[in-house]
């Protein structure tokens, strides 16, 4: 729970850098960058809003009353050290980083490192992912003979999801090394899997 919370101050203070945003807003774009899996619930975003604050991360001021509301607005936006310590979160590299939904958020920021701290982050992500792969299909050796048709497929289903994200992170750090290249088939290969469940899920 302390790991999902970090990721979501990660993803508070990126959004905040963009401009000031009341709770409704930021929780609406963090749902939009964590996926149709992983709703972000208003229970566990107003917790981390609130230790933030404590930490002087973020500051939050009254908007004009709503029509609707009729109650003042909170607008929260990013202090100075909230700006240093988004700096320093996104330089960090080791295996928290390309953890499943930590790199995800990383990844959204990735505009805002250097080109040696992304390319640390994608090769250790591929890396990570590539065990994961290569222990799959082991299993999925293993346990072929032993499962019915649909579990079957269901395995493989997964095997190739793992594939894709491997070969776009390929990509991505082909790109990196060599700006001339064009990302824009590894973009069209990493949109080709929104909408299916995670690799982490399989």
């Amino acid at each position: 729970m302390a790991r999902r919370a970090e990721t979501i101050e990660l993803a508070v203070l990126g959004l905040l850098h963009e401009g000031p945003m009341h709770g409704y807003e930021l929780r609406k774009r963090l749902n939009l960058m964590l996926g149709w899996g992983r709703v972000l619930s208003y229970g566990s975003l107003y917790p981390t809003l609130k230790k933030m604050l404590r930490a002087h991360l973020i500051e939050e001021e009254t908007a004009s009353v709503t029509p609707v509301t009729r109650r003042p607005r909170i607008v929260y936006r990013v202090t100075e050290a909230g700006h240093r310590e988004f700096e320093r979160l996104m330089s960090e590299v080791g295996p928290t980083a390309w953890e499943d939904d930590n790199f995800d958020i990383r990844f959204a920021f990735f505009g805002r490192t250097d080109m040696e701290i992304r390319l640390r982050v994608l090769e250790g992500r591929r890396t990570r992912l590539q065990e994961r792969l290569d222990r799959v299909q082991r299993e999925l050796a293993m346990t072929q003979a032993e499962v019915d048709r649909y579990a079957g497929e269901l395995q493989r289903h997964g095997v190739e999801q793992v594939e894709r994200e491997v070969r776009w992170l390929s990509d991505l750090i082909n790109a990196e090394r060599n700006p001339a290249t064009s990302p824009e088939v590894s973009t069209s290969q990493r949109s080709s899997t929104e909408g299916e469940p995670h690799a982490s899920q399989h």
